[in-house]
Parts: C-alpha cells; structure tokens; sequence
C-alpha cells in the first residue's frame, strides 16, 4: 500500500484533526484562564503598566495649647514630582527646570535617589513650593514631561522660633528610618516628626495616606490624571491638646532674644503638678525652614554651629547643677533625720573647710560665721553643706540621691531626653578611678552640686516642683497621660514647709535678696555652678507665690558667671504668667537685689510684649 492510498490519507487527516481540536481546546483553555479565572490578576497587570499610584499626604493633626491656640498647624501647599522612565530622563528634566525654579546639582542628586529608591513613583523635587514656582512650571509644562503638582497640605508653626525645641520639625523619612522601623507604618516620601512633640507623638498625629493615579503612556509618559478613579482619601492624623502656655513660650523667647541675644541656655515652666507651661532652648532655629525640605546649605550651617542651635538644652543639656543641688542634700538630711532646721555645724564658716590637706572654699571669702539650716539655704554657705554631706555619708548621699532621680531621665514627654549624672553607689568611683584613686572629698563636691552630678533643667525643675507641691517629684508631662508616677521626697509636710520658708528666705534677704514691693511672694535658689571649660554656668530656680504655688520657673545660662545674673529673667517670667491669672500684679514693682561674689539690683517692673 502506497503512501498516497486512500487510506493513509485518512488517517493523516483523522491524526491532523485531533491535533487542531487538542490545540484548540489549549487554546480555549488558555482564553478562559486569562478571561475568566485569572481575569482580575491580569488587569490589575495592565492596570499598572497603565496607571501610576500617587501617595495623598495626610494631614497631620494640630498640636495646641492649653488654651487651644495652636503650636503647630496647616496651611495649603504646593509639592512638585517627576514621573521618568530611566535616570537619564529625569536629570535631563530637572536640567530644563533649572531654568524656571531653583534646581542646582546638590537638588539634582537628591532628586535621582529617590527616583532609584522607588521606580514606579514620582521622584520629590519640591516639597513646599511657591505659587510663584508653580506657575513657572505649569506655563512651561510642554518642556517638562512627567510634572506633577500636587495640593498638599504643609506644616506651620505660628510662633516659629520660639516653639522650635519644643514641637521639632517634620521631614520626609529616610531610608535609614525604614531599615530600623523608626516609624512604624512610614513608606518612602511619608512625612514625619523628627524631633519635639513632632516625634514623640508622630504616630497620632501622622495620619493614614491616600492614593490617587496618574495614566501613562507606553514609555511612561503621563496621559492624563485619574485622581477620581480608584482613589482612596487620606484620615486626618489626630488633634492633641498640650499643656503648654504659648503666650509664655513667646514671651520667654522675646525676653531672651532681647536681652540675651547670644546667650546659651534654657528656660522652663511648670505647674507643681508636673504639668509643662513652657520649654525654651537657646540658640533656637526657625522649624518653619524644615518645612518640604531644608536645603543642604543650611542643614551644614546649623550642624556646624559651635553654638548647636539644634540641640534641646531643656532635656539633654547636662550641667553641674551647683548650689540648687543644696536643696536635695538638705532634703535628704532631713529625711534621715541627721539634722533639723536649728541645727549648726561643729565648724562654723570662716570662709573654707579643711578637709585632709585641701581647703574647700565657700564662695564668700568672709565667710557666713555659724548658720542654722535655714540660714545655710538663705546664704547658700558652702562650709555648712560640706559638713552636711559628710555627716549624711557617701553611701546614703548616693543611695537617696538615686532614689530621687538624679541619675535618670525625668521621662518628659518630648523625646530624646538625656539621662543626668549622678553615681550609683561607692562602685562607681572604684571602677573608675580605682580603689585609691579617691577619697571621700568627693561627698563635699556631691553636697554643694559639683563632682560627678550633671542634670539636666528638667530633672532639676521636677525636684524643685515637688518642694512647691505636696512632697512628690512628679513626672513632667505636655501632654496629659493616663498614669503620672511620682517619687515621694519621704520628708514630712512639716519640713517640707520648712524647705520653703528657707527659699522664701533666699529672695527676702539671701542670694537674691530683693527691696521694694511686697506684692509678690517669691522662693528660690541662685545657683553658681563651676566649669572647665570657661566661665561658670548660672542657675535660678524659683516658685510663686511662695504660700500657694502656681508655678515653678527655673532657667540655666550658659558661662553667665553667676545665678544672680539668671534670676531677674526668671522674675520676670514668673511676673508675665501670674498677672493674668492676677491682674492687680500689673502695675506691681518689684525690684531683686542679687548678692555674689558682687551686689547688684536688677529691675523686674512689668515687661511689654517684646520682653523689655
């Protein structure tokens, strides 16, 4: 039978048959797989060679005051993103746009990482534009394919400088910030809080983003803009209320940009409860400047400022806290019962107290004579507290001093707070300086607030709020929490009025002895506390009014050379809050004499609105 008989041909033609209808039915198969059951998967495919996901900015929630004025809000505003298809596109753009709003090489390269850190994504140019530059870039939109202009809103702070330490400022999230999961939630271009209340609450106030879409050509080219399609409206990040006083807040700054323009310190306000009434920091910075971006130029000149205006001088400035400190070694004594308010040293001040074979000085070369208790926080004599620590011991100085929270952080509610110096235990000097390497000279230091102690205002201001309290260190809060742990100073209600009137005694007729009016009841400690590094650091803490405290302010001046020079600052802030819960303080005098290693009257009368 030959290859060409009928009855090969038939079968060829059955065999050629079978295999159309087996490649038919693949093929049906295949439509019915792509149409069908994964017809939702391949058009989510085409979808995205399609269209390009815009992340919607949420707006962040307001941070206000405690009388709702706002510390930080929002305004409209204008970002400016590039779509690309390849690296060399996008510089070739950001080339043309030079030419229409101020893009240099530095912009350019920022510009090309985060184009490479998120491909399917518009890359930042602008965060915060002008309505000037806006209108630039849409007039010359034929030149520059791949513009996108978004309506976002931008973060404001309306008393800018003067709530810089405390409320931080805001950026976008770094890839470093995504590796270590800083910011929980955060994606490349989330904006969050990178310092202050910004930060610590950032999680509330952040909000949820949105999506919208932009369609594109084949090569990536935007068609056109499908913001309504598929669009997911960003959630509002949450309103918190502080309790922070911003008429305060400005006033401090004014008060020290007026007067103590190059001045480095802090300032702070409390109510005895712990609440915060202000926290201010100098040098500060203007947080409005961080807003869609700060340029390179400027980050490197505030970075490199000998002065580092970044730095919150309120909680992670750590200084001798000098004679204030006398307040807690006399805290302590009492509670152990090794002395009363009546009681005198064996050696009275002749100026200095030979301990082995070195004088420890008083800072009155005269000397004070023989004080009681009372009198030696009224004259802040260092030879009555030298003698003081050593009969409370190293070890129970150490032990109640810990106890206290002079080694810890203070738990502030702002972020990023430093821990104080205070030793331990006894180990601490033998690991450090060895077991001979020390003697115990280093409780006459600890006593009078030298040596090893370094605290912060913060820790200071709560020490100081529970002499003006009930006796309980409170844990400083801006934003009210749902438990508040405190520290008692185990002293009784008796002696803690005795603390007072000590410190009443300090304004009336010791280290800030004032003259003139009797309107306003004042307590506080001068305090003048040795550095290395230059002149010495000035402190004053103080309350008022002295039988029903209202607030506590206490503020530390870097190289001041004396707390004398630091009260009248503090006066005056304490003066600006309690007039108007008081009006009849308004046209009140007071005039505080301040005794040193010199005398001099400083005016308090009532400061304006810039603080004079």
């Amino acid at each position: 039978m030959t290859v060409f008989s009928p009855f090969r041909l038939k079968q060829r033609a059955v065999a050629v048959q079978f295999i159309l209808l087996g490649a038919f039915v693949v093929i049906l198969g295949a439509f019915f797989r792509a149409q069908v059951i994964e017809h939702d998967d391949f058009q989510q495919r085409a979808e995205n060679n399609r269209l390009r996901r815009l992340n919607l900015a949420a707006p962040r929630g307001f941070i206000l005051d405690r009388d709702g004025h706002p510390i930080a809000e929002n305004a409209p505003g204008f970002s400016i993103k590039l779509f690309a298809t390849s690296k060399d596109s996008l510089r070739a753009v950001l080339g043309r746009m030079a030419a229409y709003a101020p893009v240099d090489d530095d912009l350019i390269e920022q510009v090309t990482r985060r184009f490479l850190a998120a491909r399917y994504q518009p890359a930042l140019v602008f965060g915060s534009a002008t309505i000037e530059t806006v209108a630039k870039l849409e007039e010359h939109r034929y030149l520059l394919p791949g513009l996108v202009v978004q309506t976002e809103p931008r973060r404001l702070y309306p008393a800018g400088r003067a709530v810089a330490h405390l409320v931080g400022f805001v950026a976008e999230v770094t890839d470093a910030d995504l590796e270590k999961e800083r910011y929980p939630g955060a994606k490349s271009g989330t904006i969050v809080g990178k310092d202050g209340l910004e930060q610590q609450y950032d999680s509330i106030i952040r909000g949820v983003e949105g999506e919208s879409y932009i369609e594109v050509d084949a090569r990536g080219r935007m068609v056109r803009d499908q913001s309504e399609r598929a669009q997911f409206r960003p959630v509002p990040g949450e309103v918190i209320r502080t309790t922070i006083d911003v008429d305060l807040q400005r006033f401090i700054d004014s008060m020290w940009v007026t007067d103590r323009p190059t001045t480095r310190g802090a300032m702070m306000a409390m109510r005895p409860d712990g609440q915060v009434l202000a926290l201010y920091s100098a040098p500060s910075y203007d947080p409005n400047e961080f807003i869609g971006g700060i340029t390179s130029q400027r980050w490197a000149s505030l970075m490199s400022d000998s002065a580092k205006p970044l730095t919150n001088r309120a909680v992670r400035g750590a200084f001798p806290p000098g004679s204030p400190f006398k307040l807690a070694t006399a805290a302590i004594a009492l509670k152990l019962g090794v002395v009363d308010f009546t009681s005198h040293m064996p050696q009275p001040c002749n100026g200095g107290l030979r301990f082995g074979n070195r004088v420890f000085k008083c800072w009155k070369p005269a000397g004070h004579g023989s004080l009681d208790l009372t009198g030696a926080i009224a004259n802040s004599c260092d030879v009555y507290f030298y003698q003081l620590g050593l009969r409370i011991g190293l070890k129970s100085l150490l032990e109640e001093g810990t106890r206290l929270g002079f080694g810890s952080t203070t738990g502030v509610d702002v972020g990023s707070e430093r821990s104080s110096i205070f030793p331990p235990s006894i180990q601490y000097y033998e690991k450090r300086y060895g077991p001979r390497g020390w003697s115990n000279a280093v409780t006459l230091n600890l006593s009078i607030g030298q040596g090893e102690n370094d605290q912060s205002l913060v820790n200071m201001m709560r020490f100081y709020a529970a002499l003006a309290g009930d006796g309980n260190i409170p844990t400083p809060y801006i934003v009210k929490p749902k438990t508040q742990p405190t520290i008692s100073l185990g002293i009784t209600p008796v002696q803690l009025a005795g603390l007072r009137d000590a410190l009443v005694a300090v304004v009336e007729r010791g280290t800030a002895a004032r003259s003139g009016g009797k309107d306003l009841n004042v307590a506080g400690k001068t305090g003048t506390a040795q550095n290395s590094h230059g002149a010495n650091h000035g402190w004053f803490i103080a309350f008022a009014p002295a039988d029903d405290p209202k607030i506590v302010v206490g503020s530390i001046m870097e190289f001041a050379g004396h707390g004398t020079t630091v009260a009248p600052y503090v006066v005056k802030a304490i003066r600006h809050y309690l007039e108007r819960l008081d009006p009849s303080l308004k046209h009140a005098t007071v005039r505080v004499t301040v005794q040193g290693d010199s005398v001099a009257t400083v005016d308090s009368t009532p400061a304006d609105s810039t603080g004079r």
